[in-house]
């Protein structure tokens, strides 16, 4: 069999994009649109998503599946990862703290949608890797951190937009501090076996507007 070339990886890529089309326009009574924004669409037709995964499951990279990346995490399937990017509603500027950093593929999809971005990851190991990745491809100006992804990031709060790629029983409240008035926050809510992807939202007086979107399974979010 012939290696792939990027021509070929390009075609996947955007038949992945189509795919996640498919599903939002399937599930759009439940997400409120029928479609991806355009610049999200574009944004993921530009990474390289094949590169964010372990180099033996390249080849399955643009399959609507989430696939393991070590220490018993994966990244997400295609189209809940673009559906969390979409429901945060990001415009270009605005200050985007992720929680969960995996290999990178969400933080560079945030940064080619013009987010200024925090991002934690738990396992040292995955920071590590993503921050080579990140670094590569050319995706400067990504503040990176090992550290409890529950606490936040103190130190550059507030945050415009938080994207939580790991479930909780409740909103983590340090997160929920460090959310800006009128701010954004996307997170699987609920107990081990399945979750709501719930988008919260913050009313000026700090109280929080809450909206279920669909059932999901992420693993836990972790303490350090």
């Amino acid at each position: 069999m012939k290696p792939m070339t990027e021509q070929h990886l390009a075609i996947l890529r955007r038949h992945m994009v189509e795919v996640i089309g498919l599903h939002f326009d399937l599930a759009s009574d439940e997400i409120g649109k029928e479609a991806p924004d355009k610049r999200l669409r574009d944004a993921l037709l530009r990474v390289p998503r094949h590169l964010f995964v372990p180099a033996q499951l390249a080849i399955a990279a643009y399959q609507d599946t989430p696939l393991p990346i070590g220490f018993d995490k994966t990244v997400s399937q295609p189209f809940i990862g673009a559906l969390m990017i979409d429901l945060l509603g990001i415009a270009p500027r605005q200050k985007v703290l992720e929680v969960g950093t995996g290999l990178g593929y969400q933080a560079a999809v945030l940064a080619e949608l013009g987010a200024r971005l925090w991002t934690v990851e738990i396992v040292e190991e995955f920071a590590s890797e993503a921050g080579m990745r990140l670094s590569t491809l050319g995706y400067e100006g990504i503040s990176l951190r090992v550290g409890d992804g529950s606490r936040g990031w103190s130190e550059h709060a507030p945050f415009d937009r938080i994207l939580v790629t790991a479930a909780a029983k409740e909103p983590p409240q340090a997160l929920v501090d460090q959310l800006s008035p009128g701010g954004r926050m996307v997170i699987p809510l609920g107990p081990k076996e399945v979750q709501q992807l719930t988008v919260l939202e913050k009313r000026p007086d700090g109280s929080l507007d809450r909206r279920e979107v669909m059932a999901v399974r992420f693993t836990l979010l972790e303490a350090a």
